[in-house]
């Protein structure tokens, strides 16, 4: 991403009240947050980002961190619903779980299945490792951002 991508972020957020705007790519990890503790953070590759002095909430720090290597031990991560509706483990009733306790999954691995306003949305991993442990039982309404899955 250009620096010129981020300063019209920057300004978008600022024209609108926005205090967060977060971009996961293949490539790289962008998480901006405005206000009194605002931190800029960026990952694969690793880039630090400038407050742009025009800018009405300005960015006091800019910091990096790289993005943890695939084969080393990563610290768990959650999966978190995407929406609001009710969760499903399995595709029926009658049929086995998506996952289970120390499935390895990828990015395209169905986790699972929420229901919303008679839709069944299918929800994917978006993150590759180990399921750890699944926080919400079969048929368990769930809210929007609620951790479903624990993955490391």
């Amino acid at each position: 991403m250009k620096i010129e991508e981020i300063k019209t972020i920057v300004k978008l957020m600022a024209e609108n009240d926005l205090t967060e705007f977060k971009v996961e790519a293949e490539a790289y990890n962008l998480c901006i947050k405005r206000g009194p503790a605002a931190v800029v953070t960026a990952a694969a590759p690793v880039m630090a980002v400038p407050a742009p002095a025009a800018a009405p909430a300005a960015i006091p720090a800019a910091a990096a961190t790289p993005a943890p290597a695939a084969e080393t031990a990563a610290p768990a991560e959650t999966i978190d619903a995407p929406l609001v509706g009710t969760f499903y483990r399995a595709a029926s009733p009658d049929a086995a779980a998506f996952v289970k306790v120390g499935d390895r999954v990828n990015a395209d691995t169905v986790i699972g299945i929420i229901e919303a306003m008679k839709v069944m949305n299918e929800i994917k991993a978006e993150k590759c490792g180990v399921i750890k442990d699944i926080l919400v039982e079969n048929g368990q309404p769930v809210e929007y951002g609620q951790p479903l899955i624990i993955i490391e």
